[in-house]
């Protein structure tokens, strides 16, 4: 019987029953739980966000929706004979531990770049292939935001394992760097919002004990996401040469991290009498750091977020007495062995999400005791 005399709601009970899997993992690319889509020449289920994609690849993937296309008798064994896990065994036998995988929040360009490697490159179906994340050095050029002017300039850029370094060059001929950076300094991360460009990526180091922000983007989907994966894959090296004891597991987790969140609060001085000023604040892991605008290339103040065992801890609303001038009224203390901070947000669930993930910080064990206290400056 042919699926189109169904009804949609059985229709996709008939496809989901053939492949005998829970829906949550029924979704080869990223798990989310509505996969009301699928590939009949690929055999697997999708979601809405990952059909735009597959349509995007015709010649590889046909596109069908479960509830409101007509699925042929053929169509519906070849999703039986195949399904998400056998493909995902196919299609990602040799995807190195270094290697991104986006999930479903993730930008756009992650997603595509994820879905074409598989799909139309095949870069992961075959073991033992060479990659070209594991060359051991890139060159090549980004467009780089100028730390002053704000513009985007083409700039050469070098990332060597053996060194252990990401450079760039203001010409591509120079001779010395403008700046040599650590790659176990490094943080990169996709910030197509922030930035204004699908392609971006947000470099972040350690400079002086402060942290600097790059700014870069390319044309090229493919080649942005080159670059991510190529340093991730330089700081896998690295930390297997200053760990040799820890396993992929153990290092994997401290590659290129997204941050918790990111947006603006209102800020207050130490001495909690200064107006209350509107900044841009992140938070990375256990640091929380605050810019004037979101491209700033230096950070105004850092601070460590410690365990609550030792004295941190974020609450609601500000201290009795506190003279609020600023525009927001939904406030947060942080308090440190040293001084409280204080911060406004402008609604409620704003705040409630912040003090989730600053309590979050204080509850968790910090994975390393190398890296330094930082204190908020004002």
């Amino acid at each position: 019987m042919s699926l189109v005399l169904m009804s949609p709601v059985l229709m996709s009970l008939v496809l989901l029953a053939a492949l005998s899997q829970p829906v949550e993992k029924l979704v080869l690319v990223f798990p989310v739980r509505d996969p009301m889509w699928g590939s009949c020449s690929l055999g697997v289920f999708i979601c809405l966000a990952c059909s735009g994609i597959h349509r995007n690849l015709p010649d590889i993937s046909k596109v069908k929706s479960l509830s409101l296309s007509h699925w042929e008798d053929q169509e519906v064994q070849f999703m039986t004979q195949h399904g998400n896990e056998l493909m995902r065994s196919k299609y990602e036998a040799a995807v190195p531990v270094y290697y991104y995988k986006p999930t479903h929040k993730d930008c756009q360009t992650l997603k595509e770049q994820w879905i074409r490697a598989k799909y139309e490159r095949k870069e992961f179906s075959e073991p033992g292939k060479n990659f070209t994340y594991e060359e051991g050095t890139r060159d090549g050029m980004l467009m780089k935001r100028g730390r002053d002017n704000g513009q985007f300039l083409s700039r050469r850029f070098v990332l060597s394992e053996r060194e252990g370094t990401l450079k760039y060059f203001t010409k591509y001929d120079a001779k010395e760097p403008k700046a040599v950076i650590k790659v176990d300094t490094i943080n990169a991360t996709f910030q197509p919002e922030k930035i204004g460009n699908p392609n971006s990526l947000q470099i972040t180091f350690l400079k002086d004990y402060s942290t600097r922000n790059i700014f870069v983007f390319h044309d090229n989907g493919k080649e942005i996401v080159d670059w991510f994966n190529t340093i991730r894959a330089v700081q896998l090296h690295y930390l297997k040469v200053a760990f040799p004891g820890a396993t992929d597991a153990e290092l994997v987790p401290k590659l290129t991290r997204n941050f918790l969140k990111e947006g603006y609060m209102e800020k207050t001085g130490p001495r909690q009498t200064e107006g209350f000023k509107k900044r841009w604040f992140t938070l990375d892991q256990r640091r929380l750091m605050y810019f004037k605008v979101p491209l700033d290339a230096f950070a105004k103040g850092e601070a460590f977020l410690g365990n609550k065992d030792h004295g941190y801890s974020a609450s609601p609303g500000l201290p009795a007495g506190t003279h609020c001038n600023g525009n927001w009224q939904h406030g947060i203390t942080i308090k440190t062995p040293e001084r409280s901070f204080l911060f406004t947000c402008e609604t409620e669930s704003d705040q409630q999400d912040w003090l989730k993930h600053f309590n979050d910080c204080s509850i968790l064990r910090w994975w390393s005791e190398t890296l330094s206290y930082f204190r908020l400056r004002t």
